[in-house]
């Protein structure tokens, strides 16, 4: 996408778990060695949920947080008249829930999986004692989720004042460049819905839009799946926003 940006995320860190095909951890935990792997590692309490499923819900006490293995889930707000709206989407190796580990309070949020998912369950109490022996750790995690709030703010500002087909061309573009192929597609089942509640439009303006991209030769839509045909086109129609998450897509 044209324009300057901050860009927010890091590289993964190496797999701390020790499986086979593992992507990685999330940044916050690079520069850990073996025996603190091994140490984290034993922290770690092996969970797995079905497509479209429950892991937490808002207002429920925050026991501690997830590291996402393989699958996804997305965080979920819900305001008083009842409209939901996705504030991130997980994938492997990132964090979920770690924004309530300091208060020890509940969840401002749900979560729910968007296809089977592995992830490991860390304690808070456990977790809050780890960081004192790696301050380190607790330094790249208290960036994180600065970084992340700065996302937030801004993403509130672009529903505020960014038209529906920019806010859909620039969620498009941002889901295309973490999960989509060399030739395009999008390899995530994010439903029309889903996508709606990303971009915090109604889902039928979210199908009128697409639909429209389409006609216009933007993307293709086969059954769920959509494929970037012309992203140029849809980067113009995509103002630049000045903040973009790489490890937590907002």
């Amino acid at each position: 996408m044209a324009g300057k940006r901050l860009v927010i995320g890091h590289p993964k860190s190496s797999p701390i778990c020790g499986i086979t095909g593992c992507p990685g951890c999330s940044w916050i935990f690079s520069g850990l060695d073996e025996k603190s792997h091994q140490e984290l590692r034993r922290l770690m309490r092996s969970v797995e949920y079905g497509a479209d499923e429950a892991i937490f819900h808002e207002g429920t006490p925050a026991f501690g947080f997830f590291i996402i293995c393989s699958g996804k889930a997305k965080l979920i707000k819900q305001g008083p008249s009842g409209k939901r709206h996705i504030l991130k989407i997980v994938g492997p190796g990132e964090l979920l829930g770690e924004e309530n580990l300091f208060d020890g309070g509940t969840h401002t949020a749900s979560a729910r999986t968007i296809e089977p998912t592995r992830a490991r369950f860390i304690k808070r109490e456990d977790f809050l004692d780890f960081l004192k022996r790696h301050p380190t750790v607790a330094l790249q995690l208290a960036e994180k989720v600065a970084r992340e709030l700065q996302g937030f703010h801004a993403k509130l500002i672009e529903t505020a004042y960014e038209s529906c087909r920019a806010r859909l061309a620039r969620l498009l573009l941002a889901l295309a460049e973490k999960y989509g192929t060399i030739d395009g597609e999008i390899q995530a089942r994010i439903s029309r819905m889903d996508l709606a509640e990303m971009a915090g439009i109604s889902t039928e303006t979210a199908i009128r839009t697409l639909g429209e991209f389409e006609e216009n030769g933007l993307i293709s839509l086969k059954r769920r799946k959509i494929a970037i045909i012309d992203p140029k086109g849809l980067e113009k129609l995509a103002a630049p926003f000045p903040v973009e998450t790489i490890e937590n897509l907002l």
